[in-house]
């Protein structure tokens, strides 16, 4: 089986993590994020993948390769201009090898999920559908548009964001495709599958079905989330075969050292040759490769780039630090401050308290 994953976005909610690294590459429990779906995927049946790139392209393929290191075919297309999610995806059909009524699994690289995708291909294969959408259910649906299903399973409708939502049934971002369908998107030009493709189809009468399931599913767009994601990872909240090395809360990559005295826990992971001093408290935090939290410090829920240093008695909690940076003694940083690459922050130049 084929599929296509979407992998083109610039991820700017994420800055300043993604100005040098596409989202899904950026390192998530010891391996890029994506590459927890691309092992579901390889599990589910498939075995040829087309990247849809567009940011940073080439660095799809200094990660992955052919694929062969994960059991996979790895072709990479690239857009050169944005085309919307249908866009992408006939864009991307350019590599696919299969014809008319064979199933293509569409997946996004930036959404963590531990849905069953091989029950959601009979589902697409068992209906005879046109598209097959991963549905899942959410507690509060009023910031999603909705998609309520007939008993059979049939989509009904797409309803847009709205105070009522008469379901909490929420498109998840995966797709099963018949061949044909890609085929009859527009080329060329930006093509939006929510708001085009899929309404559409609807309106023409074809079978579009919709697979519930209500498994762990993560947009890992924003740092909040992004930090959640490790932590569901490092905890075994969301199952990964790629991760098998967590103890007591703690995800310890190759060369990663922790002093005794420091407190670490929560689901933080600490990267490849990351050093927590003594006596500093990290909880449910992402240290990149070689980051360094000097003694004293205290970094809650936060991302600490690679090679970034906290120094000691810095207070960091829903912080981003960018790649390289380092945090003076004695700053504190809260509620979704952001520090960009390089960055040299001196001593207690920020606080949000009046002692020091």
């Amino acid at each position: 089986m084929e599929a296509i994953l979407l992998v083109g976005g610039k991820g700017t909610r994420l800055r300043p993590l993604t100005l040098s690294t596409p989202k899904p590459l950026l390192p998530m429990a010891g391996v890029p994020l994506l590459e927890h779906q691309l092992i579901r995927a390889r599990d589910a049946g498939v075995r040829r993948i087309v990247f849809a790139t567009s940011y940073r392209a080439s660095m799809f393929a200094e990660a992955f390769g052919d694929g062969h290191r994960l059991g996979l075919e790895i072709i990479y297309v690239t857009e050169d201009e944005p085309l919307g999610t249908a866009g992408a995806i006939r864009n991307a059909s350019s590599a696919l090898t299969c014809e008319g009524d064979a199933p293509v699994l569409i997946l996004n690289g930036d959404i963590l999920s531990g849905h069953d995708i091989a029950a959601q291909i009979t589902s697409h294969e068992k209906a005879a559908a046109a598209v097959t959408l991963h549905l899942t259910l959410v507690d509060d649906a009023r910031r999603y548009g909705s998609v309520p299903t007939a008993p059979d399973g049939r989509v009904l409708a797409f309803v847009e964001k709205s105070a009522n939502p008469p379901t909490n049934q929420v498109n998840a971002g995966c797709y099963v495709f018949r061949r044909s369908v890609i085929d009859e998107i527009p080329a060329g030009r930006a093509v939006s599958a929510e708001y085009e493709t899929f309404p559409g189809l609807l309106a023409a009468g074809e079978p579009i079905i919709g697979h519930v399931e209500a498994a762990y599913w993560l947009d890992v767009g924003t740092p909040a989330a992004f930090v959640r994601g490790a932590r569901d990872l490092a905890l075994g909240a969301m199952p990964s075969s790629v991760v098998t090395t967590h103890e007591h809360g703690v995800l310890l990559l190759a060369g990663a050292s922790v002093e005794p005295t420091a407190q670490v826990g929560g689901g933080t992971t600490v990267g490849a040759r990351a050093r927590v001093g003594a006596g500093a408290q990290v909880e449910s935090s992402v240290l990149f490769d070689e980051a360094v939290v000097e003694p004293g410090a205290h970094v809650v829920r936060s991302v600490i780039g690679r090679g970034a240093r906290v120094c000691t008695g810095a207070v960091l909690e829903d912080a981003v630090i960018g790649d390289g940076a380092t945090v003076g003694a004695g700053n504190e940083l809260i509620g979704g401050a952001r520090v960009w690459p390089g960055i040299d922050l001196p001593a207690t130049a920020v606080r949000f308290s009046a002692d020091v």
